[in-house]
């Protein structure tokens, strides 16, 4: 096949996942939606989301035109003279990404917060049709996103031919993301907070009860920091993978024959492409029996999936004679991109010791319940470090074994990992859905048996949402890797004929750069945390204010101010965006225009290894606490009320803006920067001229 050819087939299939994607949304509004009660209380989670999403995506919009408005001008000022179509093109391409990662986030918020009131009526039922109209909201955003990606990618670099361009669609998606992970995580956690700590600890009342005043915005917080945040989060970190991948095809194989760069440079996207089929075809085989489990569901529509991309792979390469070396390196990140999700399942999921062992030392207080969270999240660091290292040089010594540059193959292993991404977000999104209908099946007092039901979906979906964060936060590692390979040869690309760009360790620039870019994770977590405490402070605050004044409120004759609180996380997740976000995108231009390409190098690979290490750990430590204190919920270790389920409340609590805050928009952020530095990587080799 041509060249054209592959990119009008991604089109195509990106259109017909979209399409899936639309037909499986109208298949989920068209279920039953309950009683008054529930729709009243449905309908309340879904302004409130709304009012959110509209609030980010009008700031956003304005930060999308002023950002492009500066990218045309830059780029279309060159050592050559004053281009305007190339500033055009990657302004062009940057308002692209950021509008196809908004509309599928947009999509994703869309049903589930239909979805989740749907579920909940499921239940009514039985278990597989509730799993069932979850599972598949959550392949709504799922196919929409993989659908708009490839789409945009293949339409993009079908016009320009230049895969600095689609590098603006990835810079537009991972700002976007950048926003909507950290907001959503601020809103989310602010809200959980103060509704467990005033809630469960204070008031003694159920997590879900109606009487609590934040509750809502609790549900809501699920749907804008799990569905929209991680959303956009996954959607940055595959489309990112994918553009770096193309960079190097292109810059690596500059000496080749031009049909042979050509090949190279949309590889990425053929897999993409063949990403787009597993998925859909994966998807289909998710089903839970009528006493089956829906954790054991989730799983397999992993594993399956991972086996039909890799069988179709090798029939694609085997077929048309490509080099193996490219197949071996996509399998490997494929591969271990599996693991990576099962090894972090080990440490939050509560069939396992370390959760187990979490809940039973609770008995002894938050002090030891914190402690021994704390060991296991570091402990859980290993295995991904470890496949990661083992993903990079399989992937780098099969590429050169068969004569591919070694830095190729690590691009490649990052796309393999990132072709699952289609069944990682319907999991992932499975998770906020099922959490929002055990909510509504209390509230609207649908039965014990219900609740019951919707706590066997909603413990599977906590598992989910853990080994999906693993899974992102080690997908972006490999990204951000083969994005700082991309960094490297671009620099190198607009080197002075006999000048070379070296890293060294005892470059003084590197060595200051490495140092500034390892506090940068850091300060960034220590930001959104800060912020979440200042919000909740003031949510909790709140809420004992109504207790206080309204005592009608928790004797159940006088419904408290929901509206309030949902305010309340809103403007305090939008204003705490501003120093993050400009941290993300100012400091590598600071670094690369003061110091330099080398200080630079050395401020991302500082960012990158410390990063990497600090979302692992805070979100497997966060959620091994979540499930640790549901653990307890579920009637062991004393149950609820006892002392060690107070202790596991205050665990989680630390825990919650670990794993749904700082952690996995760490990993954003790491994007963020990396794929600043590539963009701008032009600019800043002219300014400093080498020499």
């Amino acid at each position: 096949m041509t060249t054209q050819a592959w990119l009008f087939l991604g089109m195509a299939l990106g259109l017909v996942s979209f399409g899936l994607a639309l037909l499986l949304y109208s298949w989920v509004k068209k279920q039953d939606d309950g009683t008054d009660r529930s729709r009243k209380i449905a309908r309340a989670i879904k302004e409130g989301a709304w009012a959110y999403l509209r609030h980010l995506y009008s700031a956003l919009a304005g930060v999308a035109v002023v950002f492009g408005i500066i990218l045309a001008i830059v780029f279309s000022l060159s050592g050559d003279g004053f281009e305007l179509l190339t500033g055009l093109e990657t302004a062009g391409a940057f308002i692209i990404g950021a509008l196809c990662s908004a509309v599928a986030g947009f999509l994703g918020m869309s049903v589930a917060v239909r979805a989740n009131v749907r579920t909940a009526i499921a239940a009514t039922t039985n278990l597989n049709k509730a799993f069932n109209t979850a599972y598949r909201a959550g392949a709504v955003l799922a196919l929409a996103m993989v659908g708009i990606a490839v789409f945009g990618m293949c339409l993009i670099y079908l016009l320009t031919g230049d895969p600095e361009v689609v590098l603006g669609f990835s810079f537009g998606a991972s700002s976007l993301a950048l926003l909507a992970k950290a907001g959503g995580g601020i809103y989310t956690k602010t809200a959980d907070i103060a509704a467990d700590l005033v809630g469960k600890i204070e008031a003694g009342i159920p997590e879900d009860d109606p009487r609590n005043p934040a509750v809502i915005a609790d549900n809501v917080g699920d749907n804008v920091g799990d569905v929209a945040g991680m959303g956009a989060d996954i959607f940055d970190s595959y489309v990112a993978a994918t553009v770096a991948a193309m960079l190097i095809g292109f810059t690596g194989f500059l000496t080749a024959p031009k049909e042979t760069q050509i090949f190279y440079t949309i590889l990425p996207l053929i897999l993409c492409i063949i990403g787009i089929i597993a998925s859909v075809i994966g998807l289909q085989f998710v089903r839970v029996g009528k006493n089956g489990k829906p954790g054991t569901a989730l799983n397999m529509a992993t594993v399956i999936t991972c086996v039909i991309f890799a069988a179709l792979a090798t029939i694609l390469f085997l077929v048309m004679r490509w080099n193996v070396g490219a197949l071996i390196a996509t399998v490997a990140g494929l591969a271990i991109g599996v693991i990576i999700g099962f090894t972090t399942g080990y440490f939050t999921d509560d069939n396992y010791q370390p959760v187990r062992r979490t809940a039973e030392i609770a008995k002894s207080g938050s002090a030891l319940n914190i402690i021994s969270g704390l060991s296991y999240g570091f402990i859980s660091i290993a295995p991904s470090l470890f496949g990661i290292a083992a993903a990079t040089l399989v992937a780098y010594f099969s590429a050169e074994a068969f004569g591919l540059p070694g830095v190729y193959g690590v691009g490649i292993a990052a796309v393999g990992m990132l072709s699952l991404t289609g069944v990682v977000v319907a999991n992932d999104a499975y998770g906020p859905i099922v959490d929002n209908a055990k909510g509504i099946a209390e509230m609207s007092n649908l039965g014990e048996e219900v609740v019951s039901r919707c706590d066997v979906l909603d413990s599977a979906g906590n598992t989910a949402k853990a080994i999906t964060k693993g899974f992102a936060i080690s997908a972006a590692a490999l990204t951000v890797l083969a994005l700082f390979v991309a960094y490297k040869e671009q620099i190198e690309h607009y080197l002075p004929s006999g000048k070379e760009f070296t890293l060294s360790l005892l470059d003084p620039l590197v060595l200051a750069g490495i140092l500034l870019g390892a506090i940068v994770p850091p300060i960034f977590s220590a930001l959104l945390m800060l912020a979440v405490t200042k919000n909740a402070f003031k949510m909790i605050e709140e809420i004992r204010r109504q207790f206080r004044e309204i005592p009608g409120i928790l004797l159940g004759t006088v419904d408290p101010d929901y509206t309030t609180c949902v305010g309340l996380a809103s403007q305090g997740a939008l204003k705490a965006l501003v120093l993050p976000a400009l941290l993300a995108v100012l400091l590598p231009l600071i670094i690369g225009f003061v110091l330099g390409p080398a200080a630079l190098g050395g401020f991302l690979g500082g960012s990158i290894f410390v990063g990497i290490v600090f979302a692992l750990f805070m979100a497997n430590s966060g959620g091994l606490w979540d499930n640790a204190k549901k653990y307890i919920e579920a009637g062991n270790c004393g149950g609820t009320g006892s002392d060690a389920h107070k202790a596991a409340v205050v665990g989680d609590t630390v825990g919650d803006p670990f794993k749904d805050t700082a952690g996995p928009s760490i990993n954003t952020l790491i994007t963020v920067m990396s794929l600043t530095s590539s963009l701008f990587a032009p600019l800043i080799a002219v300014f400093h001229l080498f020499g």
